[in-house]
Parts: C-alpha cells; sequence; structure tokens
C-alpha cells in the first residue's frame, strides 16, 4: 500500500475559505477515488493561508481487474438496436458476446474484462480533474488563462508512493502547471524550495521551514502563547473562538506581542475599542482582574523577529493609534445628538416592503412593549414604551455605522449619557436577546417587555404578508425570534397570553405615527388574521418541540398539549408538559395511553359505519347492563368531578391523578364488555361511554398524537 500527498501551493487564500476548501479538496479526490475503484484508508487534511494539503494513506499500487457484464437486446433484434449496443460496450461484433436464455427470450449479454491501470496514471488525470472542479465562493480569472483559481497558483505538489506524479493542470491557453514534488516553507523566513518524498518528511521540512502545518496546532500554539503574554502583565485574554480561527488561518508561523493602548482611547466604551481592535487589526482584547479592557492588546505575527519583535509592536501600535482615533471621533460625535433627535432618520430605513419603515416598526415596538408591561411582573409601562421608542436610534450613529455589531450596546451607553434611567439603557442593549439558544436571556423587567415586543412585531409583521418560513430557509431568522420568544418567556415565568399579543401586535400595524387607525389593504382583515394567528400560534408549537427536543423531553407530548385550542400560555403549556411527561413515564398512565387509543380506534371505526359521531352524546345510567360498565361511568363521573376543578387552579399534577383513578375500570371494561352489542341501543351507549373516556382525557390533551 502506498501514500498520496498532494499540496495546493498559492497566494494567501482568504481565511474564511480555506477549511472549506481543504474539504471540498478531500471530498473531490476521494470521489474520484471511489469511481476509479480504488480502495484507500484515512484521508486527513490542513491548511495554512498559502497551502491546501491533502494525504491519502493505504492505496494500492494498481487498479484491481474488472469484469463488466452489460445486458444487450434480444437475440434477432434490428441491425441498428445491436450497433447501438456494441458500440455502448466498445466491442466490434456479436462474436465478443454471449447469448443466454431469459424469461424472455435469449438475449445477447457483453462481458468486458478490464485490467487495472497503475494507480500513478489514474491519478494523473483525477487530481487535474479534482483542482480544476475545486468550488470557490469567489474566485479570479487570469489574462492569458482560462483557468480561474481564488489566488494566483503557483505550483502543485504531487507525490504517489515516495515519486512525483507525471502530470499538470491545464491551465488554458498554451499554459499548464507540472506536478512536482517541491515546496517551500515561510515567505520569508524560509524561502528555499525544498523536495519531500511523503507526508512525514513534509511536515517535518514544514516545520524546519517555520510552518506549522495542522491548523488545530496554530490554534492551540497561539493561544497558549496568549495566555502566557497576558500572565506576565497580570491580564487575561478575552475569550473569542472566532477571532482565534481566523487568526490561525492568517500566520504559518505564529508569534504573539503584546502592545500598549494610548491612555487617551480608554474613555471610549470597551465594546467600541474591541471592535475596532478586533475587526480591522484582529487583535486580541486584554482584560484587568475586574473584566474591564487593560491599555493593552495582543498581536499574532507571522514572523519571529532578531530585534524581539519591537519593530513589530511600534509599527502595531502606531496603526492602532489611528484605527482608535476614528472610534474615539464616533464616539465623540455621536455624543453630539441626543437618541430621540435620531428618530426621524430612521424614516430613511426601510424594515422590509410591506412592513414600513424602522421608524414605524419603532412606535409598534413602543406601543407593543407598554401592553406586554402588563404581563411582566415589577415593570414600569413609561420605561418600557421609552425604551421601545429609543431601542433602535443608534442604528443611525456612526459607531454602529462603521461597527454593526455594537447595536443596542452603544445605545446603552448614549442612553446614560443623556441621563436615561438605568432600567431604559439596559433594555436598549438586551432587546436584541437572546439571539440564540446559547445566548443570554434578559432577566430586568424592561428588557424582557421590549426584547418580547420586538421579536413578536417582526414574527407578527411576517407572518401578515405571509413571508413564513419555507423548509430550511428562514431568511428572516423566524425560527430564532420564535425561540427567543420561548426562551423570554419560560425563563422569566411570564403569564403572556400569546393570542391577545398577536392582536395587540397586528394593531399596531394599522395605526399612523399620530395614533390615528389608517387603512392598510395589503394586510389581512380581522377575520382573515384570525387564520393567521391561529397559523402563527402552530410555529410556535414547532418551535417549542425543538426546544423540548433540545432538553431530552418527547415533541409529541408538546403536541398533544398544544393541540387544545384555548393553550396559548406557554407557561402553563410548559406545566402540562412536564406533567403529561411525568404521567406517561408511569404504568397508570402508559396503561392508560393504551386504552384511550384502543377506545379512540373503536369509535373511529364505528362513527364511519354509523355516520354520525358520539362525541357529546349522553350516558344514559339506566342502560347499563354490566357492573365493569356502571363502574367505569362511576368512575368517568368521579374523575370529571376532579379534573375539571384541578385544570382550573393549574394543579395538572392533580389532575393527571384524577385520570390515573381511571385506568382499573376501564382495563375491566375492555375485559368485561362487547362493544358492539347486537342491542342497538346498548351498542349506543356504550360507544357513548367510550366517547366520555375520550372526552375527559382529552380536557388535559389531545392523548390521540402521543406516540408509542
Amino acid at each position: 500500500m502506498a501514500e498520496l500527498l498532494v499540496e495546493l501551493f498559492s497566494e494567501e487564500i482568504p481565511a474564511r475559505m480555506q477549511r472549506q476548501a481543504a474539504e471540498d479538496l478531500r471530498r473531490l479526490v476521494l470521489a474520484g477515488l471511489e469511481d476509479a475503484d480504488l480502495a484507500h484508508g484515512e484521508a486527513r487534511i490542513f491548511w495554512t493561508p498559502r497551502r491546501l494539503s491533502l494525504v491519502v494513506d493505504g492505496l494500492p499500487e494498481r487498479q484491481p481487474d474488472r469484469r463488466e457484464e452489460r445486458k444487450g437486446p434480444k437475440v434477432g433484434a434490428p441491425d441498428k438496436a445491436v450497433e447501438g449496443f456494441l458500440r455502448a460496450a466498445g466491442l466490434d461484433s456479436l462474436d465478443q458476446c454471449e447469448q443466454r436464455e431469459t424469461p424472455k427470450g435469449p438475449v445477447w449479454f457483453a462481458v468486458i474484462e478490464r485490467e487495472g491501470r497503475p494507480t500513478a496514471e489514474v491519478l494523473t488525470d483525477l487530481l487535474a480533474d479534482a483542482i480544476r472542479a475545486l468550488p470557490w465562493p469567489k474566485s479570479m480569472r487570469f489574462a492569458d488563462q482560462s483557468f480561474r483559481w481564488v489566488r494566483p497558483l503557483h505550483h502543485v505538489l504531487a507525490v504517489f508512493a515516495g515519486r512525483a506524479l507525471d502530470g499538470a493542470v491545464d491551465l488554458g491557453g498554451g499554459q499548464s502547471l507540472a506536478f512536482t514534488d517541491a515546496t517551500r516553507g515561510h515567505r520569508f523566513l524560509a524561502p528555499t524550495p525544498f523536495t519531500a518524498s511523503g507526508f512525514d518528511e513534509y511536515a517535518a521540512k514544514l516545520r524546519e521551514a517555520f510552518v506549522l502545518l495542522d491548523p488545530e496546532e496554530r490554534k492551540e500554539t497561539i493561544l497558549a502563547q496568549l495566555r502566557e503574554a497576558a500572565d506576565h502583565e497580570g491580564l487575561t485574554v478575552q475569550d473569542d473562538p472566532a477571532l482565534l480561527e481566523e487568526v490561525a488561518n492568517l500566520v504559518e508561523w505564529p508569534n504573539v506581542l503584546v502592545g500598549a493602548i494610548d491612555d487617551a482611547f480608554m474613555a471610549v466604551p470597551d465594546e467600541a475599542l474591541t471592535a475596532s481592535m478586533r475587526g480591522h487589526q484582529k487583535y486580541f482584547s486584554l482584560l484587568r482582574p475586574d473584566g474591564t479592557l487593560a491599555p493593552r492588546f495582543a498581536v499574532v505575527a507571522n514572523m519571529a523577529a532578531d530585534d524581539g519583535g519591537a519593530a513589530i509592536r511600534a509599527g502595531n501600535e502606531r496603526v492602532l493609534r489611528a484605527r482608535l482615533a476614528d472610534a474615539k471621533f464616533f464616539w465623540d460625535q455621536d455624543r453630539r445628538t441626543r437618541l430621540e433627535d435620531r428618530l426621524p432618520n430612521l424614516q430613511k430605513v426601510a424594515f422590509y416592503h410591506g412592513l414600513g419603515t424602522v421608524a414605524e416598526r419603532v412606535r409598534r415596538i413602543a406601543d407593543l412593549a407598554q401592553a406586554i408591561a402588563a404581563h411582566v411582573p415589577e415593570c414600569d409601562p413609561a420605561q418600557a414604551r421609552r425604551a421601545g421608542q429609543l431601542c433602535k436610534a443608534d442604528l443611525v450613529s456612526d459607531m454602529v455605522g462603521e461597527f454593526p455589531e455594537l447595536q443596542g450596546i452603544m445605545g446603552r451607553y448614549y442612553a446614560l449619557a443623556e441621563g436615561e434611567p438605568e432600567a431604559v439603557a439596559l433594555a436598549i442593549a438586551e432587546h436584541y436577546s437572546p439571539a440564540g439558544p446559547s445566548d443570554a436571556c434578559p432577566t430586568a423587567p424592561v428588557s424582557v417587555a421590549v426584547a418580547l415586543a420586538e421579536k413578536l412585531d417582526t414574527l407578527v409583521g411576517f407572518w401578515l404578508i405571509d413571508e413564513k418560513p419555507t423548509g430550511s430557509k428562514d431568511p428572516f431568522a423566524l425560527r430564532r425570534a420564535a425561540l427567543g420568544v420561548i426562551r423570554l418567556v419560560l425563563e422569566n415565568g411570564l403569564r403572556a397570553p400569546l393570542m391577545a399579543l398577536f392582536r395587540t401586535a397586528r394593531a399596531a400595524y394599522f395605526l399612523d405615527e399620530t395614533g390615528r387607525e389608517g387603512d392598510r389593504p395589503h394586510l389581512p382583515g380581522p377575520e382573515r388574521s384570525v387564520a393567521v394567528f391561529h397559523d402563527l400560534l402552530a410555529f410556535f408549537a414547532d418551535r417549542m418541540k425543538a426546544h423540548y427536543r433540545q432538553q431530552g423531553l418527547r415533541h409529541d407530548v408538546v403536541s398533544a398539549v398544544f393541540a387544545l385550542a384555548a393553550e396559548d400560555d406557554l407557561v402553563r403549556l410548559s406545566r402540562r408538559v412536564a406533567a403529561l411527561t411525568d404521567f406517561l413515564g408511569s404504568e397508570d398512565g402508559a396503561n392508560l395511553l393504551t386504552a384511550h387509543r384502543r377506545a379512540a380506534n373503536i369509535l373511529k371505526a364505528e362513527e364511519k359505519n354509523d355516520a354520525r359521531s358520539y362525541e357529546g352524546a349522553s350516558v344514559d345510567p339506566g342502560a347499563l347492563a354490566l357492573d365493569a360498565e356502571k363502574a367505569l361511568a362511576d368512575a368517568l363521573v368521579e374523575a370529571e368531578a376532579a379534573v375539571a376543578p384541578a385544570l382550573e387552579r393549574e394543579d395538572f399534577e392533580g389532575a393527571m391523578a384524577a385520570l390515573a383513578g381511571l385506568r382499573a375500570p376501564v382495563d375491566a371494561f375492555f375485559d368485561a364488555v362487547t362493544v358492539n352489542a347486537e342491542d342497538a341501543a346498548l351498542r349506543a351507549n356504550r360507544l357513548a361511554l367510550l366517547a366520555k373516556i375520550r372526552e375527559t382525557m382529552g380536557r388535559i390533551a389531545d392523548f390521540s398524537a402521543i406516540e408509542g
């Protein structure tokens, strides 16, 4: 068995494209090996800013011999059919074929013996095709070539079984790039070419040439150097996995240096300084023991300098000084205009076609936040309204224009500088949260109200214009918004009826800036909106299933509870789900579920035969003939009398306990009673009794939606 080593060496590949490009290279090469019937062992990929590398172990020296059989036309078929068959099989005459008997008569079969080619020959074309097929989000075209690539490709190292493959990549325009066994190390520290006959030698020589090939090793090296440098300063490194991933793809020989930030910039908010350092320069922020930003930064150089990095450090400090001067200018300029005075500028920013401008959205959020405040304990409605009015104002500030990731964060700083209450300022910062399943959920009352208003306005608006997620497509992140609403409600224990909030959010879409109701012909009227809201509630049910699935709970239980038409209180629903989950996990619950399914199946069949429904049919006590059915009727009366008040006071465990009391009489009924009696009146009464089982259990959940 032999090893294949491939390296595509080019000018610097954008950091965000390297990992996927290496994955695509492996995918294309392995697909080619499979098509060529070449078995292989492990296939590993590596990348640096200037190279994509692939090593495939366990390849045979040549392809296995192949024997192919192809079924052809019947014996005696027209000449043209025979000629087409021979041409497709690569044969000259029928003398090279066999006749075989089939149920439909004798048929021609072509048996083709193909001798395996040397693997080195197969790899020559296979690699050239894979390199040309490598997809890029963006690629360059070259004046004298038809070949397109992300950056100029300088050489292709292709070594199999210790020798360079005899082949080339056709670049078009009469040019080609021959395969080689030579490569280069670090651009400045080791530019002299060297050869390699296998991966171990290749990786070792690259390390000697100041290149760490493995991206994971580069990340670990950078992180260790960052921590060591920060410890030396008595500081810590701000955790930033995404920046670490990006920087590891920008360097081949990482060397961490610590520079200083001028004191003049430390009055600028920490987040703005960090955004400037991270976004423009890819610097790591260093923190004091109390978590505030220290006047230091860490830069990962791609050099090991003779002067200990003094010149590199000084150069980066000079560049950063100019970057932070811009951030300070934005900070100073923005504070000259109050957030409230920025609101008219939001009229120039469109939210979405059919949903108005951001200025109109702000008015809706303010109205909705004030209404939601009634459902949030200790929430001041006036503060909720004020925060809703100001929550988007920083979108038209210079700082957020330069660093969009600071939206909301800068609004908080500007609000505090203007003397707004802390609760209002915090709500401006937190109203986008939670932005994902791992994001912290606001708990401050005003923040919760505004965050809910922002998400509900989005969801109701897009449902009103019928722009809902489809399949895997969710361009407006509506699934994330719904999950945010669910987390805000559940984690804060809010008793907020969703349907009422949907109606409040819809009403805001029909008000103009003076508070008067206007005509919105592109939006559905009150009657159609009811169907829209039920559809949106079903969407929340799906999101609740996903939420519970992440917690390891059963999604079908959520469906069973959500099926109750009046259930739009997520906290109550959550408690129902918990109680029902515990009940179904008990022996009584499991057996009663089986009994419910049996009763429902009988009813379904008999209602179809009788062309009528037994739902709501009265049970005639005088027609109860057997002790088992009398006992069941009495148990149902007792259960219904216990379930109704338990549900009224939201004692779902008590309601489940009342249902558990049905288990024994239901079991006894099915053991002793024949439902389809010959006496029509007796049969109808027993079917009404089964309907009563379904009806009583249905007050707690739709048990037919429960699986298993």
